[in-house]
């Protein structure tokens, strides 16, 4: 991380913008902050931390003074800083919360705390995160370190130079893990404990399962068999494990056992079941034939009764299916001569009609349709003609009346035209005086703000001219009061002296010294006191005087504060009193809003100007489109009305006699009409008599040739194919029935031949197949129980097996994976209590120890070594990250605390500078590229402080730039690169860069 440069502008003693450079002091690498005490020297590492961390060094307590004293109550608070981080410049602005005049109603307001944070990329500056919050979250993944972190390896700030060297090993374990990125380790070891704690579950979880798979087989046992005496060894052997396995392979072999019984037990009911069964069947079987004959009996003479009704039944099928040879013909000759006489009776209408219409009874019809076909289409073209006369007239009027309107409208457009120019120049003087006193709105409201402050200022005054008369009133009592008590005590200290003579001389003896002036005489001793002034006296006074004078002082400090408010309330409000602005600020709101309205009336009248204009514009285009549009109607309606005359002579030669085209056509197509019907009917008439004849002629030689003599005979004999269909159906059921019943009747006859069975017989038979299948029944039943049962006995015990085998399993990978997570935990079996980041941590702590003792024993010429020590540390914090020193005089190793203050700032400064060191050269670290060192410089002697300068020049070879604060005069000479803090006479203080002073 390398700084660039930061401004400060109203920050700490500084009130203008003033800016450092950092880039300047690269080429020397080493520069010096001075300048005298009080100056603000610190205030500079102040802004590095602020902008960067929103906090400062010096403040660690809510009292943040970071606003500068000298700022002005409308002056800004800001500092900005500009940085590297890897290859990235940013630049950070942070501003804290302070208070500002409020932009309304006068007082103050709080402006809150703001922060950003820029990329430069380009030339240009793109905002990455803005607000403290964010600004923060961002800086602090960008930086990956915290505040204190920070002020401990790169701001080395006066009250935390020494805070790596001194602080215990959790507190120095927070850092290195920030420097080196080491949270990885940490994760290891979580992880490691996690997957530590999931295989205990694991094991935990398969040991459980294990003894409930072994217990539910031992229940399995006890409920495949209540006699209990297979289950007896897994019950005497309920404490041991290994025990209660073997009886359970017992109870299996046991359970196997008995399934081959229940086999044995099952063939032999079977084979019982089997003959009882075949006995039963086969005189079920001949019981069942027998009563099958008597029914074949029965059925037989039924069906031999029935033969005289079919032979009936056949002979009409017979008759029926000969008529339906003749129903064809039957049914053509018959629709032949209804379709004649109907043919007839249409032929005759249809000349009646023919003659009522006036026609002739011996008209040729065809000739007579092609004359009137020929007249109605010469007369078509005039019909349409007519038809569409009014469409056509009121296409004229339109066109007459569309004339007339762009005739009106282009005389009401011209006059509006003519009239604009008088509107225009109405407007322009309305648009002119509203434009004057809207002119004053800005001034009013300025001068409306101006006198609101001041009244209130005004008001305000008056409430501290009150408060300051009674502030000043109090302070005469309470200055009175303390002036009193003030005397008392002096009077009462007279009394207590005068009183101490009359001691003294009531102790003297003659011949005896004097305590006071060693005299043996005492011509004039002084006379006791009536009233001696106690101890108790003087202290009860003297608190009395205290609390008067703190009560005056308070009294004072409240009218001074009261008559600074009243002079500063009557300086703002610039000679006005309350009741004079009230009313300069009536007649001010009253004019502003008179010029708020000639403001908007602006607006609108420039608005309707505009308007104008653009209605003339359109009034001339419309003018013109207007025109043009008045000439082509006039030549749309000369051609609609040579149109019409046209068409009008068309028309009448077409009517010919008629009252229209259109009657006469429609005369025409009525009788074109009979004509046709007439045609029609007569060629029907001719075709439907020589149908008939034909038809008739057929149907006598096929009769002639049929078993009928007569055609009535054969339409009785007529039957539907339903019906015929269902005379089949009835002889052909019949017929199959009785084959089918003389055919089982003699095979029944021999099969039953002298074999009777009598119901005794049948029932004594069933009884027996009956308790055959009871029994064999309940010995697949009992066979199925003991394969279920032997069966859940092998299945849960082989489950157990393999559960306790897996147990074992497991318990060895978990003793590994506990082992391991313990041990980098930092637990037993590790004896040094030291987990696996605090390892790699400490080893890198040997490194930044090493790096330090190269600069430390230069500067303490040989005498102090630091140590890194492993040492368990007391009450579980972090061990291994400790920190002595070796004294070379003495040959013992020393806390960092016993070193006095010159020594610690050698120590702090050397361990610094080593873990710079460090962790710059470690990939993926963090470079330090910038360093500051506040103070600590006077503490050295000249040898020393000149070893410790030496040291820090030798940084410039790494290319990092060193910032030292000190207003040693000696480190003024050696170091010609310096910043400049001076106090001006006014107050604030300001930075003066020079990065070449001259020695």
């Amino acid at each position: 991380m390398r700084l660039h440069s930061l401004e400060l502008t109203g920050f700490g003693p500084f009130r203008q913008t003033q800016r450092v450079d950092f880039d300047a002091f690269a080429d020397d690498g080493l520069f010096l902050i001075t300048g005298r005490t009080g100056a603000g020297k610190s205030s500079i590492l102040d802004g590095v931390s602020f902008a960067l961390y929103g906090t400062v060094p010096r403040y660690d307590g809510a009292d943040r003074r970071l606003r500068s004293d000298h700022s002005a109550l409308t002056d800004p608070t800001e500092v900005r800083l500009e940085f590297t981080v890897g290859d990235t410049r940013w630049r950070v602005t942070r501003a804290p919360d302070y208070d500002r005049p409020a932009k309304r109603g006068g007082g103050l307001t709080t402006e809150p705390a703001r922060a950003e944070l820029e990329e430069r990329v380009g030339d240009g500056w793109v905002g990455r995160a803005a607000g403290p919050r964010d600004v923060g979250l961002a800086l602090g993944e960008l930086l990956g370190l915290g505040a204190q972190q920070f002020q401990q390896v790169i701001l080395l700030a006066q009250n935390k130079f020494s805070r790596f060297l001194l602080a215990p090993g959790d507190e120095r374990q927070g850092l290195l893990r920030a420097l080196f990125g080491t949270r990885r380790f940490e994760q290891y070891r979580d992880e490691l404990e996690q997957r530590r704690r999931d295989g205990q579950k694991r094991l935990d979880a398969a040991s459980e399962h294990a003894r409930t798979l072994l217990e539910v087989a031992e229940r399995a046992v006890a409920d495949a068999y209540a006699d209990g005496h297979p289950s007896d060894d897994a019950r005497s052997a309920t404490g041991d494990v290994g025990a209660r396995r073997s009886a359970l392979l017992a109870a299996t072999a046991r359970s196997d056992y008995r399934v081959e019984q229940a086999i044995t037990e099952r063939e032999q009911a079977d084979l019982a079941h089997r003959a009882a069964a075949a006995a039963h069947a086969a005189l079920a079987d001949r019981a069942q034939r027998g009563r099958e004959r008597a029914r074949a009996r029965e059925r037989l003479a039924q069906l031999e009764a029935r033969a005289p009704e079919i032979d009936a039944e056949r002979e009409r099928r017979d008759l029926a299916r000969a008529a339906g040879l003749l129903r064809a013909p039957i049914e053509g000759a018959d629709r032949a001569a209804a379709a004649a006489q109907d043919a007839t009776a249409a032929a005759d209408a249809a000349m009646s009609v023919w003659v009522e219409a006036g026609g002739a009874a011996s008209v040729d019809a065809t000739g007579r349709i092609e004359q009137l076909s020929a007249d109605l289409a010469r007369a078509a073209d005039a019909a349409e003609l007519e038809r569409v006369r009014d469409e056509r007239r009121e296409r004229r009027r339109s066109v007459e009346r569309s004339h007339a309107e762009a005739d009106a409208t282009i005389a009401g457009l011209e006059a509006r035209a003519a009239g604009i120019p008088a509107e225009r120049a109405t407007l322009d003087t309305l648009i002119g005086e509203a434009r004057t006193v809207a002119a004053r709105l800005d001034d009013l409201r300025r001068r409306t703000a101006e006198l609101s402050v001041q009244r209130e200022a005004a008001q305000e005054a008056i409430v501290w001219t009150r408060t300051h008369a009674d502030a000043e009133a109090a302070h005469l009592a309470a200055s009175e009061a303390a002036a009193s008590a003030a005397a008392e005590v002096t009077r009462l200290l007279q009394r207590r002296l005068d009183g101490y003579a009359g001691e003294l001389s009531a102790a003297l003896a003659d011949g005896e010294p004097c305590a006071v002036c060693g005299s043996l005489a005492h011509p004039q001793p002084a006379s006791p006191t009536a009233e001696p002034v106690t101890d108790a006296d003087l202290a009860g006074a003297e608190a009395v005087r205290d609390r008067t004078a703190r009560a005056a002082s308070a009294a004072a400090d409240a009218a001074r504060d009261a008559r600074e408010r009243r002079t500063e309330a009557l300086s703002r409000a610039a000679g006005q009193d309350a009741d004079t602005a009230d009313a300069a600020l009536a007649r001010l709101h009253a004019e502003t809003e008179a010029a708020e309205g000639a403001a908007r009336d602006v607006d609108r009248l420039q608005a309707a100007r505009a308007e104008l204009d653009r209605a003339a514009v359109e009034a001339q285009a419309d003018l013109a489109a207007l025109r043009d549009r008045r000439a082509a109607l006039a030549e749309d309606l000369a051609a609609l009305r040579a149109e019409e005359e046209r068409a009008e002579v068309v028309i009448d030669d077409a009517r010919a006699g008629f009252s229209s085209v259109a009657a006469r056509i429609a005369a025409g197509e009525a009788e074109r009409e009979r004509a046709r019907r007439l045609r029609d009917a007569r060629d029907r008439l001719r075709e439907c008599e020589g149908a008939r004849d034909a038809a008739r002629a057929d149907l006598d030689e096929r009769l002639a040739v049929s078993p009928f003599d007569a055609l009535d005979e054969a339409r009785a004999a007529l039957l539907t194919d339903a019906a015929l269909g269902e005379l089949d159906t009835l002889i052909a059921a019949y017929d199959a029935d009785l084959a089918a019943t003389r055919s089982r009747l003699l095979d029944l006859e021999l099969a039953v031949l002298g074999e009777e069975v009598t119901d005794d017989e049948l029932a004594a038979s069933a009884e027996a197949a009956e308790h055959a299948d009871q029994r064999r029944s309940a010995a697949i039943a009992d066979l199925r129980d003991a394969e279920i049962a032997a069966r859940r006995i092998r299945d849960l015990v082989q489950q157990a097996d393999a559960a306790f085998a897996g147990v074992e399993d497991l318990a060895d990978d978990t003793a590994v994976i506990t082992r391991l997570a313990d041990t980098v935990a930092g637990r037993a079996p590790n004896t040094m209590k030291m987990d696996l980041e605090t390892f790699v941590l400490a080893a890198e702590l040997e490194e930044i120890v090493v790096a330090a003792n190269l600069r430390l024993s230069e500067m303490s010429s040989g005498r102090y070594t630091l140590r890194h020590s492993d040492a368990r540390a007391a009450r579980g914090r972090a061990s291994g990250l400790g920190i002595e020193v070796l004294d070379a005089h003495t040959g013992r190793l020393r806390s960092p605390q016993s070193l006095s203050g010159g020594e610690t700032f050698l120590a702090s400064l050397a361990l610094a500078l080593g873990l710079g060191e460090v962790v710059t050269s470690r990939a993926g670290g963090i470079r330090l590229d910038t360093l500051f060192v506040d103070e600590g410089f006077g503490s050295l002697d000249p040898e020393t402080l000149e070893l410790a300068m030496r040291t820090l020049d030798e940084l410039r070879a790494g290319g990092r730039v060193v910032g030292v604060i000190s207003h040693v005069e000696a480190m003024k000479e050696q170091l010609p690169a310096q910043l400049v803090v001076e106090a001006t006479p006014e107050g604030p203080s300001i930075i003066l860069q020079d990065v070449a002073v001259s020695t």
